[in-house]
């Protein structure tokens, strides 16, 4: 019991010690780095590929919130579809028995 209760309190210490290490451990990197920039290669891009790509390099944050809205409605379009696929192939998942009853 003592040995777990000492295992809590380091892990607890180094998580509150971590923040104040991690500056340190960049200085001893080397200083401060060079600027580097994120841009998407937008040369022979056409379509929404290619508002898609200028949206990135303009917004990194109005980008991030495009791909959080449209991902999970594309998720459920895509099960909608392949729940009506299913139903045509004669797979009802509506009406099952479970097995492991």
């Amino acid at each position: 019991m003592k040995k777990t209760r000492r295992l809590w309190l380091l892990l607890l210490g180094l998580a509150l010690a971590l923040p104040l290490l991690v500056p340190s451990l960049a200085a001893a990197a080397g200083g401060k780095g060079a600027a580097i920039a994120i841009v998407a290669d937008t040369r022979g891009l056409d379509g929404i590929i290619a508002w898609w790509a200028e949206m990135y390099n303009e917004s990194h944050f109005q980008f991030a919130l495009m791909t959080m809205v449209i991902i999970p409605v594309l998720g459920c379009i895509l099960g909608f579809l392949a729940d009506i696929v299913m139903t045509h192939i004669g797979i009802d998942l509506h009406h099952r028995e479970l097995a492991e009853k």
